[in-house]
């Protein structure tokens, strides 16, 4: 029995992740094979370290610091015109400020994967997170959202954000072998996602690529029925989700703290209440 563990998207509100895998964490639920898209596998990798509250502390610092995200990142020299700091983000916090325990990452026996959306076939990519990488190149490459951070050529091709052509892996992690899946999504049941307004916009900035543009083009639609999916196989019983009870009003780059700690809460307190429900689920 392989099981695992597929960690959605969807920038700050990722936090509600980040609540419900501290409440695996605290339950001692771990899977064989972790796989997630843009901050979801971004804030994915301090569950695999074991780093209880590790992201909640990093938001809750630094949302509000210049250094972390900004408009004026857009124009700092060396910063490749991203809305985040790159150097502070994926350097000074983990290396320095937060550190990130890679032994206890690199020690993971399973499998860790990031998607990665490929600019020239519009396709998604699925690698392997590097057991060790002080700069996390692939998981700056997995939150590559459009017009916020620049195109990541690893291995000689183009990356954006994961999120644009699987936003929520399901399939992949069936593929790889996983016989019961655990699901974190980050936005409520609720939830149907309109076309995107910016499709003229990503059409003229991204030119250049014109199968990401389609894959943009199709991204509501393909989106919206996977979840539609998802929900018929939980209905099934084939696979279990946790999703946020609400997340109206609470923005991609959220910097209320009060809210930051109440999304993270929802997902920690749902993950803790369910914790045997999900362990007798992950024994199949």
């Amino acid at each position: 029995m392989k099981t695992g563990l597929v960690l959605e998207g969807g920038a700050f509100r990722t936090i509600f992740s980040s609540g419900a895998c501290d409440g695996l964490l605290a339950a001692d639920i771990m899977p064989d094979y972790c796989v997630g898209v843009s901050a979801g596998i971004a804030y994915g990798v301090s569950y695999i370290s074991k780093q209880s509250g590790r992201n909640l502390e990093i938001l809750t610092h630094y949302a509000n610091d210049k250094r972390y995200m900004g408009i004026n990142n857009l124009l700092r020299p060396g910063n490749h015109r991203c809305y985040f700091g790159l150097q502070f983000t994926y350097d000074t916090i983990p290396n320095e400020l937060i550190p990130f325990d890679y032994e206890t990452f690199a020690a993971f026996p399973g499998e860790v994967e990031a998607v990665v959306t490929n600019m020239d076939t519009g396709k998604a990519e699925y690698l392997p997170v590097p057991k060790r990488d002080d700069h996390f190149e692939l998981l700056q490459a997995t939150c590559a959202l459009p017009f916020l951070f620049p195109v990541y050529h690893i291995n000689g091709k183009p990356y954006m954000d994961g999120g644009a052509a699987d936003a929520i892996p399901y399939d992949h992690a069936v593929e790889k072998g996983c016989d019961r899946v655990v699901v974190i999504l980050t936005r409520e049941r609720s939830y149907i996602r309109k076309q995107e307004s910016l499709q003229p916009l990503i059409d003229r900035f991204y030119r250049k690529y014109p199968k990401f543009c389609d894959t943009m083009r199709r991204r509501a639609d393909d989106y919206n029925a996977c979840r539609g999916r998802l929900f018929r196989l939980e209905r099934e019983g084939k696979v279990l989700i946790i999703a946020p009870k609400c997340t109206k009003g609470f923005s991609r780059t959220e910097r209320d703290v009060e809210k930051i700690k109440a999304l993270y809460q929802d997902g920690y307190q749902q993950a803790v209440a369910w914790q045997e429900e999900i362990r007798a689920f992950l024994k199949g």
